[in-house]
């Protein structure tokens, strides 16, 4: 674990590094961010907001999903990949909204994860992004890495890691942390060949790469 000083001003450098970092997902309300964390799977998000940006304004409620026919669902999200199962928890999820949660979106961690297609990952993806009421840390694969090279965690599980996090980051700091982890990943942090030398973690990261 690091001492609570030092991750703070990892994460004041992360921010001020990142002003402006927020989710890149388009959506208008619960439910679409709902479909587009679903689709976001294996897929990057420019991607998805593609997709989405073709059948958003025709489809966008839990009753659309709900009684139209797989394949149907199927050719809608297809360039996202495994839409094959996206199709089948996207049907299944508006099912469900709509027989125990009267169409609307649950904003509980507890009931999210309920609903087919939405783990503990997307579930804090939605009440972040959907409800502005963050209850934990959404572990990706930008989170895991730098969680592990930084030195935060060295736990491989996506579930613990998000424990290691909760622990150590300050809870004002929730909200970005998910954001500003994915940007710095995305920017320096890569998974291949990252810009140490550009980095302003440097003489904070324990550099695990």
């Amino acid at each position: 674990m690091m001492k609570k000083d030092e991750v703070i001003k990892i994460f004041e450098l992360l921010k001020k590094e990142y002003p402006d970092a927020k989710c890149s997902l388009d959506f208008n309300t619960p439910f679409e961010m709902m479909i587009a964390v679903m689709l976001s799977a294996q897929c990057t998000d420019e991607r998805v907001n593609k997709v989405t940006k073709e059948f958003f304004p025709k489809y966008n409620k839990p009753e659309d999903f709900a009684n139209m026919p797989l394949e149907q669902i199927e050719g809608l999200i297809h360039s996202c990949g495994f839409y094959h199962n996206k199709a089948k928890n996207m049907k299944l999820a508006s099912q469900k909204i709509l027989a125990d949660f009267g169409g609307k979106v649950p904003h509980t961690m507890e009931e999210l994860m309920t609903i087919p297609g939405v783990g503990r990952k997307s579930a804090n993806v939605i009440m972040l992004e959907a409800f502005n009421n963050p209850q934990g840390i959404a572990v990706d694969t930008h989170a895991k890495r730098l969680s592990n090279r930084i030195g935060f965690s060295d736990k491989k599980e996506p579930e613990k890691i998000e424990q290691d996090l909760l622990k150590q980051i300050p809870k004002e700091y929730w909200k970005d942390a998910n954001h500003i982890l994915i940007w710095h990943g995305r920017n320096v942090c890569k998974s291949q060949n990252p810009k140490c030398d550009e980095c302003c973690l440097r003489d904070l990261c324990q550099k695990n790469c």
